[in-house]
C-alpha cells in the first residue's frame, strides 16, 4: 500500500521558493531544503526529484504567479499609465522594505544560472518574451485610450519598461536603499510614455 504524503506540496513549493530566492540555487543545500520545508530528505526526493528539478518547479510557479498578477492588473485597468506607475511603485516599496535584499527570484536565477543551465535559461527567456508581450498589449491599450503617446512603438516601449523593471530588482539585490534613486528612475521611465 502506497504511503500518503504528510505535507502540502504547494506549501512546500512556496517554502522552497523562499529559500532559493534568499540563498540562490548554489547557496541552498539539500539539508537547507529539508530544514526549511520541514520534510524528510526521502519525501523531498520522492516528491520533487533532485534539487535542480525542485528549483525549476519553483521558478515556473513564481513565473506564473507574477505573470498572472500583472496580466490581471492591466486587464482591469482604466488608466494604463497609472497602472504602470503603480507596478513600479510597488517594486520600489518592496526593494526598500526588503531587509535581506533578495531582489527578484527570476532576475536572480537569470544572473546565477541561465548561462550554465539550459532549462533555467529557457524559463528566463520565455518569461522575458511573455512579460514583454504583456507590457506591449497594455501599452497598446493605453495608446488606444490616449493615455500613452503613440510616438514610440508599443513593443519598443514594452522592452524598455521590462528591462528597467528588471533593473530595479537588480539594484535592490545590490542593497540600494536610497528612495530618491528609485524615484528618479521611475520618473524617467514614465516621462517617455
Amino acid at each position: 500500500m502506497a504511503r500518503t504524503k504528510e505535507f502540502d506540496e504547494e506549501r512546500a513549493l512556496d517554502k522552497a521558493i523562499e529559500i532559493f530566492w534568499h540563498k540562490g540555487y548554489n547557496g541552498t543545500s539539500a539539508q537547507d531544503l529539508v530544514n526549511h520545508l520541514a520534510i524528510s530528505r526521502s519525501s523531498l526526493y520522492d516528491t520533487f526529484g533532485d534539487k535542480q528539478k525542485l528549483f525549476v518547479k519553483c521558478l515556473e510557479k513564481y513565473q506564473k504567479q507574477n505573470q498572472d498578477a500583472i496580466t490581471e492588473l492591466f486587464r482591469f485597468s482604466e488608466n494604463i499609465k497609472d497602472t504602470l506607475q503603480a507596478i513600479f511603485k510597488q517594486a520600489v516599496i518592496e526593494s526598500l522594505e526588503d531587509r535581506i535584499t533578495k531582489g527578484c527570484f527570476m532576475v536572480n536565477s537569470s544572473v546565477e544560472l541561465a548561462m550554465h543551465d539550459s532549462e533555467v535559461a529557457k524559463i528566463v527567456q520565455e518569461n522575458t518574451v511573455t512579460m514583454i508581450n504583456i507590457f506591449t498589449d497594455a501599452i497598446q491599450k493605453g495608446q488606444g485610450l490616449g493615455q500613452i503617446s503613440k510616438k514610440s512603438d508599443a513593443k519598443v516601449l514594452a522592452r524598455f519598461i521590462f528591462n528597467n523593471y528588471s533593473g530595479i530588482r537588480v539594484l535592490a539585490r545590490s542593497g540600494e536603499k536610497d528612495k530618491q534613486v528609485y524615484d528618479d528612475i521611475v520618473k524617467a521611465i514614465l516621462s517617455l510614455l
